[in-house]
């Protein structure tokens, strides 16, 4: 099944299941020792298989444990910088050298080049 973004929660929480139990008989591991090297509970692993919903953590692990979690990469992208946004923080960033003040006030107050010094 293809997930779409009008897919039903629970019909996405059956696919997931699907797909990690297939990885998982790839490999010829029973549920048991998935769970044992993920480091969750057999129910767990279970209710996960079975598209039931599970904590975040518990799907991290048997990602990691299958080897995909590096596919979340694929899944959620880093978020880039728009062109807009990188123009408005240019704005902010200095573009010139503050010039340094090589005159000097007078002790009569008037205002001189600096050349009588």
């Amino acid at each position: 099944m293809k997930i779409k973004s009008t897919t039903s929660d629970a019909a996405v929480l059956g696919e997931i299941g699907k797909r990690l139990a297939q990885y998982r008989l790839n490999i010829n591991w029973p549920q048991h020792k998935l769970a044992k090297e993920a480091g969750i509970s057999l129910p767990t692993i279970k209710r996960l298989e079975a598209g039931e919903s599970v904590q975040a953590l518990s799907l991290l692990r048997v990602m990691r444990v299958l080897e995909l979690l590096p596919n979340l990469e694929v899944a959620i992208p880093e978020v880039l910088e728009s062109p807009i946004q990188k123009v408005n923080r240019m704005g902010k960033r200095r573009k010139r050298a503050s010039s340094i003040n090589k005159t000097k006030p007078t002790s009569s107050g008037k205002w001189t080049w600096g050349d009588d010094e």
